[in-house]
C-alpha cells in the first residue's frame, strides 16, 4: 500500500507581529491533522519555497538560530515519512488519532514502552490478527479459528496479560481446553497460534518475557488419515451419471477432478485465471506459499479446461468454482450418491483417552481429497517424489513422507495379485 500525503509547514500569522506560530499540517484520505513546532518564526525569514529558516537568520525573543528550527523541521518531516511507512506495511490507513499517536512517538513525546504500555492484550492481539492475515493471506476459515481463540482466551483469563505466560499458566490453559472437549489435534494447534502470537508480540517490544518458549508439553496425537480416491474409486467417481435433478453436481466434480490431474489447491483452482494457461502447461504462484509452479496438462485436465473455454467467468478465471464450504458439503453429496463408502477408520486422542471412528469415505470428502489424490495415485504409477514435489510445490520429503508410505502400501497390494496367477 502507497498512501498519499500532503504535509507543509505553515505560519500562523497575527495582525501587526512580525513573528508567527510555526506549524506543521498534514492531509491524506480525508484526514488532516496539524502540529505545533514550539517556535515562533520571523516571517521576513522565513523561505515559502524551501520551507525552512533562512540560512544565519534568528528568531523570537529568545533569537533562536535558523538552524536548531531547521533541525527540528527536519524531524517532523522524518517522523511524517515514518508514521506513514509504518502504517504502509500494516495495510492500514490510518485515521487522525492513530497518526497522532505514532508520530508523537516519533518525534519523542511520547517513549515507545509508553505507547506500548497503553494497549491491553486482546488489543495487540487484534493488530496481531490484522497484520498476520496480511502478510500470510490467511483464508476466512484461518481468521475465523484465530477470532475464535481470541474469545477462548477471554474466557480463560478476562485479566490476561503478557507477563503470566510462563509454563504453569499455560499448562492451565491446555487443561481448559481438554475440559471444553477439544481434541488433542485442535489442542496442539490452539497452543501453537499462541505461541506464534506470543513470538511475534515479543518481536514487536509488547513484551520482554520469553518464559512461553519453555513450555513444550507432551500431547498425544496421531497421524490423520489421508483421504484420496484410488483409481478405481477416482473411475467410479468420474463416470458416475448424475441424475438431472442434481446438475449442479456436475460442475463441482470437474473442478474436483480437475484438481485430481493437477495438484493444485482449492485456494489456486480459485484463483486460476485463462491468463494461467500457456500452450500445454500452467504457470502459477501458488496463493498459500507464493511459489512458482509450472504444471504440465495431461489429457484429462486439458479436457476439463476446454470444456469451459467458451464460458465466461468473473475475473477472467479458467473454471466455475464456488466457496469452499458449499464445495466440500456438495462433495459429500456426490460421493455417496457415486458409492465411494469404504469404511475408513479415525484415530485420535482427547487427553489421554485413545477414540475411533469408522465412517464412510464420503463424509470426509473435502477438496484437500483432489489433491492428495493427485499425489497418491502420481507415486503409485511410480512418478518419482522428486517429479511430483515440484508440481506440487512441497519443499521437502518430510512432508511427502505420508503420501510415499501410501504408496508403498498400494504396491505391496498390488503385488498380492501374483498370489492367484
Amino acid at each position: 500500500m502507497n498512501i498519499k500525503y500532503h504535509a507543509q509547514f505553515l505560519l500562523d500569522r497575527e495582525k501587526d507581529n512580525p513573528t508567527a506560530k510555526l506549524r506543521y499540517r498534514i492531509k491524506w484520505d480525508g484526514n488532516i491533522v496539524a502540529f505545533n513546532l514550539g517556535y515562533r518564526v520571523e516571517v521576513q525569514k522565513w523561505s515559502t519555497e524551501t520551507q525552512r529558516c533562512k540560512a544565519n537568520t534568528t528568531h523570537g525573543n529568545k533569537k533562536v538560530s535558523a538552524s536548531v528550527i531547521n533541525r527540528k523541521i527536519q524531524l517532523f518531516e522524518s517522523a511524517c515519512e515514518k508514521t506513514f511507512q509504518k502504517y504502509e506495511i500494516d495495510d492500514l490507513i490510518p485515521n487522525q488519532d492513530q497518526f497522532r499517536e505514532w508520530f508523537n512517538v516519533e518525534i519523542g513525546r511520547t517513549p515507545k514502552e509508553e505507547l506500548k504500555s497503553e494497549k491491553n492484550f486482546f488489543e495487540i492481539y487484534d493488530m496481531f490478527v490484522n497484520e498476520e492475515s496480511i502478510n500470510s493471506q490467511w483464508n476466512f476459515r484461518t481468521l475465523q479459528k484465530m477470532k475464535t481463540q481470541k474469545k477462548v482466551l477471554e474466557e480463560f483469563d478476562h485479566d490476561i496479560s503478557f507477563e503470566k505466560f510462563n509454563e504453569q499458566y499455560l499448562s492451565n490453559y491446555q487443561r481448559y481446553l481438554e475440559g471444553k472437549n477439544h481434541k488433542n489435534s485442535t489442542i496442539s494447534k490452539e497452543l501453537a497460534a499462541l505461541k506464534w502470537f506470543l513470538k511475534w508480540a515479543m518481536k514487536k517490544g509488547y513484551t520482554k518475557s520469553g518464559e512461553f518458549e519453555k513450555f513444550k508439553p507432551k500431547i498425544k496425537n496421531v497421524q490423520k488419515k489421508i483421504i484420496f480416491l484410488n483409481k478405481s474409486e477416482l473411475k467410479r467417481f468420474t463416470e458416475y451419471e448424475i441424475p438431472t435433478d442434481k446438475s449442479y453436481l456436475e460442475k463441482i466434480r470437474d473442478v474436483f477432478l480437475f484438481q485430481c490431474f493437477t495438484g493444485l489447491r482449492y485456494s489456486d483452482v480459485f484463483n486460476l485465471k485463462r491468463s494461467d494457461v500457456k500452450d500445454g502447461y500452467l504457470e502459477i504462484t501458488t496463493l498459500k506459499t507464493a511459489d512458482n509452479l509450472i504444471i504440465e496438462l495431461n489429457s484429462y485436465s486439458r479436457k476439463l479446461l476446454n470444456k469451459y473455454i467458451d464460458v465466461e467467468f468473473e475475473h477472467n478465471k479458467a473454471l466455475p468454482v464456488i466457496s469452499n464450504q458449499k464445495m466440500n458439503d456438495y462433495l459429500k453429496e456426490l460421493a455417496e450418491l457415486a458409492e465411494i463408502d469404504e469404511l475408513v477408520t479415525q484415530t485420535y486422542f482427547k487427553g489421554n483417552e485413545r477414540i475411533e471412528e469408522v465412517l464412510p469415505k464420503y463424509s470426509l470428502m473435502s477438496t484437500h481429497a483432489g489433491r492428495r489424490t493427485f499425489v497418491c495415485n502420481a507415486l503409485s504409477l511410480g512418478i518419482p517424489p522428486q517429479v511430483v514435489m515440484k508440481w506440487t510445490g512441497h519443499s521437502d520429503y518430510k512432508a511427502m513422507k505420508p503420501y510415499i508410505d501410501i504408496a508403498d502400501e498400494i504396491k505391496a497390494t498390488a503385488m498380492e495379485k501374483f498370489d492367484s496367477f
